[in-house]
Formats: structure tokens, C-alpha cells, sequence
């Protein structure tokens, strides 16, 4: 016999080893209609992680180190593993055949792969390396996609940006890819939140726990606090109030990494903020790249996230790179964070 995981409790039992390409199928299976080719793009995606999570833990011995000496089209230095993953994940999903758009974080315009929905069923977006400016620290960091499928309408196959403008509810599948001690990749399709470790041996992607949830409550707040002076009032206020409180008693952990704020916020609970500031009113996060897939999972895991005002997923894009203030995590800790900016703006 193997010994695994138990999918829900996390304790050792004796059982099948389940690996990603397994479980993918046998979510197609629930689903007479699926072709396949929902599939065969997601392994896409896991492919590529599997080659960026070896780059990454060889970080140290070549020439990936420090930044490139340019800017993306977000005004951020970039890392030299910033364009490897990048360019990475492009030629992968291109070979699939079966993306029609991909839209970086990286770059300014999508890449169009087919021109129409017939050829090209679906649009995948994705922050690359998510943190990279840790990389040179040792800091955990990650990749994070969303997919999404393409209109119907033939008219709109010459405007890319137009068709990538879909609010998070219409996401087909979210996830992201944490390269830390062990690399984990987290992923839903709208039927819970599954987690696996990647194997390095055999290089498999291994189910660690199935239907994961996030706990009601959390006693950890995570944000830059030292920005906190230039935050709304309302935020202000929350703050102060997590900081005086004894049931429970709060306390704060920030990476810097938003994969890695929000992988432990899922499975110990709590809320990650990145709030607007007076000189950025809309935060830094990227809705398209960052929040939406975010938002997806936490409330696929029985979480909820939200600009302040309302729900992220259903926020309508205006634009490829837009950014949003964020507020995800338990029910508990956003929805106290959501009652100070409604009692402020409300005053």
C-alpha cells in the first residue's frame, strides 16, 4: 500500500497517490459534454510551473538574478525570471492550440494567438512571477492565472482587450503556484479549491487536500502598515480596532508577496488588505491578473473578498491593467473591515 494525504483532514491514510493530471480528468468526467480541451490547456499552465519552480531553486547558480534594467508596462522593475516565466508560459499555452488570447502583467497589449473563438476557445491571463522583487532575498513567490472563455460573437474576434473585459464571475478556472519550501500549486474550476505539492523526484503535482476551506475567522490582519498614514480613514479606523482587540487577539504578518499573504490567509484565515493611498486611490493589485483569480478561490474556499464597496468578481473592467483595492479573506474579518468604510462613507 501508498501512503498519502487525506484529502480533507490532512493525516496519513492508506490510498491511491492522486496526481493533478488525474484529478483534472476526473473533474472533466463529472461533465458528459467536456471535450478535453479545458484540460488539455490547465496542464498547460502546470506544465510551465513545474520548469519555473525548477529555475527558481537554481536561482543562485546562473546568470537569473537582479533586474533586466527595464519597466513593464505597470512602471515596475523588471527580473531577469520575471521574462523567463513569461515568455515561458506564452510558448506553452500557444502550443496547446487551443488559447486564442494571452494577456500578461508583463505586457502592455495581449498576444493573439487565433484570431477567432472557432480556433482559439479561450483567453488565459496570468501574472508570470508574482513577488519577483523578493527573488534576490530568498522570499517565496509565485505565478498566478485565470481563464477565462471567449465570446461567441464573431465581430469582437478584432478587438482582444474587449474580449478579455469579463467581470471575474465568468472565470472558467483560477489558481496560482507558491515556490516556496515545497512548490504548491492551488487551482479551482467552480467545484472547491484543491492544493498539491509538487513531487520533486518524479516532478507530479500530488493531491495534498481536496475541497479546501477557509477558516470562518482568523486572528492574523496582513498589510503595509507603513503606509498606513496615507490609507482611507475607514481603514484607519479598522486598524486601530483589530490592534486593541482581546477575542480574539490579532496579530500581524505581511511577506510582501501577495501569493504568499494570501496562500497562508487560506489556510489559517484572517484578512490581506492592500488598500488604496493618497497618491494611489486604487491600490496597487491588478484586478485582472491578481484579484480576480484570487477572489475566485477564496470564495471557492467559503471566503469573500472585495474592493470596500462590493464584490470583487463582479466588478465590470475597464481597462487591460486596472487596479482595485482589495479586502479578501474570512467572512469574519472582511465583512468587520467592509462595516467601517460603510459607516465612514455613510457619516
Amino acid at each position: 500500500m501508498t501512503q498519502t494525504i487525506d484529502h480533507t483532514s490532512g493525516t496519513f491514510q492508506e490510498a491511491t497517490l492522486v496526481s493533478v493530471q488525474q484529478h483534472i480528468m476526473e473533474q472533466q468526467d463529472r461533465h458528459p459534454e467536456a471535450s478535453g480541451q479545458f484540460s488539455w490547456l490547465l496542464s498547460g499552465v502546470i506544465q510551465a510551473t513545474k520548469i519555473i519552480a525548477a529555475k527558481v531553486r537554481m536561482a543562485g547558480l546562473g546568470d537569473i538574478f537582479g533586474a533586466t534594467g527595464g519597466e513593464n508596462v505597470q512602471g515596475e522593475k523588471v527580473q531577469k525570471l520575471d521574462i523567463f516565466a513569461n515568455d515561458l508560459l506564452i510558448k506553452s499555452l500557444a502550443y496547446r492550440g487551443n488559447a486564442g488570447i494571452l494577456a500578461s502583467e508583463e505586457n502592455e497589449e495581449p498576444v493573439v494567438i487565433h484570431a477567432t473563438p472557432e480556433y482559439g476557445k479561450y483567453i488565459v491571463l496570468f501574472d508570470p512571477l508574482d513577488g519577483s522583487s523578493n527573488i534576490d532575498v530568498n522570499v517565496s513567490i509565485g505565478t498566478i492565472f485565470s481563464i477565462l472563455e471567449r465570446p461567441d460573437a464573431s465581430e469582437k474576434a478584432e478587438d482582444p482587450v474587449g474580449e478579455i473585459l469579463q467581470p471575474g464571475l465568468k472565470q472558467l478556472a483560477a489558481g496560482y503556484v507558491i515556490y516556496g519550501p515545497s512548490t504548491v500549486l492551488v487551482y479551482t474550476t467552480g467545484n472547491g479549491v484543491h492544493m498539491f505539492t509538487l513531487e520533486p523526484q518524479s516532478g507530479t503535482y500530488l493531491l495534498h487536500r481536496e475541497n479546501v476551506m477557509m477558516p470562518e475567522g482568523g486572528n492574523i490582519y496582513s498589510v503595509n502598515e507603513a503606509n498606513s498614514a496615507t490609507f482611507p480613514q475607514a481603514i484607519q479606523n479598522y486598524l486601530t480596532e483589530v490592534k486593541a482587540s482581546k477575542t480574539p487577539t490579532y496579530t500581524s504578518r505581511y511577506v510582501g508577496s501577495f501569493v504568499s499573504d494570501f496562500h497562508r490567509t487560506l489556510l489559517k484565515g484572517g484578512i490581506f488588505m492592500y488598500p488604496g493611498t493618497t497618491s494611489a486611490p486604487n491600490g496597487k493589485l491588478r484586478l485582472m491578473y491578481e484579484c480576480n483569480p484570487m477572489a475566485f478561490i477564496a470564495e471557492q474556499a467559503g471566503g469573500m473578498a472585495t474592493d470596500g464597496r462590493g464584490r470583487i468578481l463582479e466588478i465590470n473592467p475597464e481597462t487591460l491593467h486596472q487596479r482595485t483595492p482589495l479586502y479578501i479573506g474570512s467572512k469574519r474579518e472582511v465583512t468587520a473591515a467592509m462595516g467601517h468604510i460603510a459607516s465612514t462613507e455613510g457619516a
